[in-house]
């Protein structure tokens, strides 16, 4: 069954953005709560990439990570426990 799509526009403080469809079937399938909007949801993926990310480029990449990737990868999941109230281990079973 197609879905139709909902339209998100992504912008940032240096001024550029983006655009991305993504198919409304998967949104209301991924809300938890019937009151969480659709930018909710794709807020919460675009921050959970993030934190796999640099969780993966801190833990799992080729040699020692610097002071600097451990210091973004701290903020991150500081940002991550703000919005989710959990953090990164207890959410996805993967912690060091």
């Amino acid at each position: 069954m197609a879905s139709d799509e909902t339209t998100f526009t992504i912008e940032s403080d240096d001024g550029s953005s983006d655009e991305l469809s993504i198919p409304t079937d998967m949104l209301e399938l991924l809300a938890e709560e019937d009151d969480e909007s659709s930018a909710q949801i794709v807020g919460d993926l675009a921050l959970i990439s993030c934190a796999q990310r640099i969780h993966g480029a801190v833990h799992h990449g080729q040699g020692q990570a610097g002071p600097e990737l451990e210091a973004i990868e701290e903020a991150t999941l500081d940002r991550f426990e703000e919005r989710f109230g959990q953090t990164f281990g207890e959410m996805t079973g993967h912690d060091h």
